[in-house]
This record gives C-alpha cells, structure tokens and sequence, in this order.
C-alpha cells in the first residue's frame, strides 16, 4: 500500500492532475508556485515527497517535466458537496458566524472523510502555509489536536481563527505562519478545536492581485 499523502501533497497532486487533464502538461515548478500561492521552494520540497512516495516522476534537464505515475485513485473526478458553514479569520480573530454559505463541490479522491466543512479564511497569517487571504479551508470535524496540526479553533467561545495547535505546559499555543503576526496563548479553557484543516479551495478570485483600496 503507498505511503498516505498529506493533505499539502494531496492539493499540489490534485493541481497537477487538472492542469494535465485541461491543457495536455504538467506545469513548471515556477508556474505551480505562483498559482498555490506558495514558494518555489514548497513546490520542489513537496514534489520531492510525492517522488518518493511514488506518485510522479521528474525528467528532463532541472527536473523541469513532471510525469504522473499514477491514476487517480478509484473515485477521482467526482465531485461532493461539503457546506461552508461560515468565516473564520487566518489573523486576527473574527466572529464565528454559525450560518451556512452555501456548499463547496470538491474532489471526492482528495477529499474523503465524513462530514467535512469547509470555512473561508480571511487574513495571512497562515501565508507561510499555503492558505491565503479569501482561500476556502477543508476540514474534517474533530475536538482534539496533536501538536503542529493546522486546525480551525473556537477561542472564547465565539472567536474562529485557523492556526497550528500546540499544548504547553499551562496552556494552549495557537501559532501563526507569518512572522508579521503574534503567536496567542490561551487558558486550557478558552480553545475548543472545532476540526484539522485536510486540504483547501482558492476560488479563482483570490489568486487574482487584490485592487489598492482592498489591500490597505
């Protein structure tokens, strides 16, 4: 049996696979970069992984070709709803608004557990991560965390952020991925995890440059 993807090499896989199906190739590591939002650095660590693990292959001079050595597992290609059930912040907390936004159709290979929500995340202090300002985050529901998962959290009872989980001696770290934004800290009491983010969306607005008024 191959080695379990994590839900970054899940995603990155899941592009490659689009791009091929829509325009016959597989994208540069440069291009694969600026669509995720994410380092060429990432890109090439996460390709590293998915080589080893056994899904694609590199070829030609640098590596630049990439050859998918796999189908999809059985299922891919049909879609499943999953309710977006509100916003939660990816900075500074926001109010966790209960109300259901709609549904989210997304891959049923990549996304597989059971009653999975998805959330939109506004702010970037999970940039270095991956998830982005107006990005839609999957996740699947759970009241606990193992330290340096990226989970959706409720603070206080009526704050979501999204952040990485860690338990310290006294209390509870939620640590952003953005130098430019404080790490919180919070009495045992104050945090519920509400679900580990698995995977994201990014509508094709937010891989779009905001306009000058919307970025101050």
């Amino acid at each position: 049996m191959a080695a379990p993807l994590t839900p970054v090499q899940e995603r990155l896989l899941a592009y490659l696979r689009r791009r091929l199906a829509e325009e016959g190739r597989t994208p540069s590591l440069r291009e694969a970069a600026a669509d995720l939002g994410v380092s060429h650095a990432a890109v090439a660590r996460t390709l590293r992984a998915l080589a080893a693990k056994g899904w694609l292959r590199r070829e030609g001079r640098y590596g630049r070709t990439i050859a998918l050595l796999r189908a999809a597992p059985p299922g891919a290609g049909r879609g499943r709803e999953v309710p977006v059930v509100g916003r939660i912040a990816a900075g500074l907390p926001l109010y966790a608004q209960p109300e259901w936004e709609g549904c989210l159709v997304v891959d049923a290979a990549v996304f597989r557990g059971e009653r999975l929500f998805a959330l939109r995340v506004r702010g970037d202090s999970m940039r270095g991560a991956g998830i982005l300002d107006g990005d839609l985050v999957v996740c699947e529901p759970r009241q606990y965390a193992e330290n340096g998962e990226i989970v959706a959290a409720l603070v206080r009872g009526e704050e979501a952020t999204v952040k990485r989980f860690f338990l310290r001696p006294g209390h509870i770290e939620l640590r952003p991925e953005n130098p430019a934004h404080p790490v919180q800290r919070y009495g045992f009491g104050e945090v519920l995890v509400q679900g580990r983010v698995v995977g994201l969306v990014r509508p094709p607005a937010a891989a779009q440059p905001r306009r000058e008024e919307e970025a101050r």
